[in-house]
């Protein structure tokens, strides 16, 4: 019987379950920024080449209005995840957990055998013995290795890897990058060695965000007082410390005083106190006390559900609740936009303005008039590759083809990132408007386009076509 409870408990572990969680999104961070679609990443934040991809999707700079919008889908997702399952993400997804798990549980417990258990944290390793020192030395060594490779991944997003360790080889020049890898690495070090849970505890600023969004209905860690019994008092001091004593004052508590929930907790805290800030949700404490009542063939005490349900016991915890309904409706509302905004994404850049004088007009030997409009066209090439590129005139119904380009005569070629400047002249020889009294502003589009990819790297810009005065057309003739 309690072989086969024990058997059930370890299948249904939940460390287990986050190990294969840390293991995906590990994998997930080491290969994202290798993988790219013609050039680009799924997520990269170049300062070098001043670029945004974004979905395999290329933005320039000036495209950065998307930034706050993916800023706020993360900090919207992290509450609402927050809503739901208290600090669920600090247990399940943070960096910080994940690195603290690799070092204390797989170095220096599986590896090494530094420390005796996993399933107990809060014994220190006897460094009196010789050793243990080295196996601490080991520990030190392999975590700085590890330190050094999150450091690299994490710039990865920023410098891609086909920049990165060119630039480390060109020290001089890159200077920057190499020290950041170090800073970084360095940082992780120091946290994860000698700080630890203390990042969480006192460091971290969630957990003290965290209390403001809970409601009765979050999920959360939390032990069932109404079968195990009060171990503290309302001042939060400790009660009892063995079962016996508990029993003489609650026969029917079935806490065992074992306190395997609290030397498997990562955050030193006692969880059947209530509801703490240091609580991380990792559940280490369900399954320890799923595996010592097991063998009493008795559910946990300490179980992942709510307030409402646990301690209130009022009845089922509701998860579709109403604030949880709106974060779900902001994000999608969130994820509308950007794909909207992504989806319109112009493969060109372009700035149009036009000269301080507004025309000028000539006399030619056929004896019609050329009146021509000079522009400054600002154009950058967004792409990989170098292009070429030209534009058309698109004028109003009626005024088709009488508006041309002068100049440039010809396509001419941007490099990509670079901007490139053109003065363009248009030009008419034909009276388009006949007003004594006002020059003419005509609207116009100009079409710009990339030569041989003119479905797909086009945009679109409204300026305008000035036509002078009648009177100033006729004077010239």
């Amino acid at each position: 019987m309690s072989k086969k409870s024990s058997s059930i408990a370890k299948q249904g572990s939940w460390r287990v379950k986050r190990y294969y969680i840390y293991i995906l999104f590990t994998i997930i961070a080491l290969v994202l920024p290798w993988i790219t679609v013609d050039g680009n990443h799924f997520f990269l934040l170049s300062f070098d080449k001043l670029k945004l991809h974004l979905a395999f999707i290329q933005f320039d700079m000036q495209e950065l209005y998307l930034m706050p919008f993916l800023l706020m889908f993360m900090f919207l997702g992290i509450f609402g995840m927050t809503v739901v399952g208290g600090r669920v993400f600090c247990g399940w997804i943070c960096p910080q957990t994940i690195f603290r798990v690799v070092y204390r549980d797989l170095i220096e417990t599986k590896i090494l055998g530094l420390r005796k258990r996993i399933k107990n944290k809060q014994q220190e390793p006897d460094m009196s013995k010789p050793e243990n020192k080295v196996k601490k030395v080991i520990a030190i060594l392999l975590w700085i290795l590890l330190a050094t490779l999150a450091s690299a991944n994490l710039l990865w997003f920023f410098v891609p890897p086909e920049d990165f360790f060119a630039y480390l080889i060109d020290f001089n020049n890159h200077w920057t990058l190499f020290g950041s890898v170090l800073g970084i690495a360095a940082f992780l070090i120091y946290d994860i060695i000698f700080l630890k849970e203390d990042y969480c505890i006192y460091v971290c600023p969630y957990s003290r965000i965290q209390s403001v969004l809970y409601d009765d209905h979050t999920v959360m860690a939390l032990y069932n007082m109404h079968r195990g019994g009060n171990i503290y008092d309302d001042e939060h001091n400790k009660l009892y410390t063995k079962q016996k004593d508990i029993q003489v004052q609650e026969p029917h508590a079935e806490c065992t005083a074992c306190e395997s929930c609290v030397t498997v907790c990562p955050t030193h805290i006692d969880i059947r106190q209530g509801l703490q800030l240091e609580c991380i949700n990792c559940l280490e404490c369900v399954d320890a006390c799923t595996t010592v009542m097991g063998k009493l063939g008795k559910p946990s005490l300490v179980t992942w559900s709510s307030d409402y349900e646990i301690v209130e016991q009022k009845g089922k915890t509701k998860y579709f609740r109403g604030n949880v309904l709106a974060y779900i409706a902001l994000l999608i509302g969130l994820m509308v936009v950007l794909a909207m905004m992504g989806s319109t994404k112009e493969h060109m850049l372009l700035n149009i303005n036009k000269e301080s004088r507004l025309y000028s007009v000539k006399k030619m030997p056929n004896d019609k008039v050329r009146v021509e409009n000079a522009y400054e066209f600002l154009l950058q090439n967004t792409q990989n590759e170098k292009m070429k590129f030209y534009f058309d005139v698109i004028a109003p119904k009626g005024m088709e083809g009488k508006i041309t380009i002068a100049k440039p005569r010809k396509e001419f070629t941007a490099v990509p990132g670079i901007k490139k400047k053109k003065i363009v002249v248009l030009r008419t020889e034909e009276m388009l408007v006949n007003n004594d009294r006002k020059d003419t502003i005509i609207p116009i589009t100009i079409r710009a386009y990339a030569i041989g990819h003119e479905d797909k790297i086009v945009v679109f810009r409204k300026s305008t076509f000035v036509f002078p005065r009648s009177d100033i057309v006729n004077a010239k003739e």
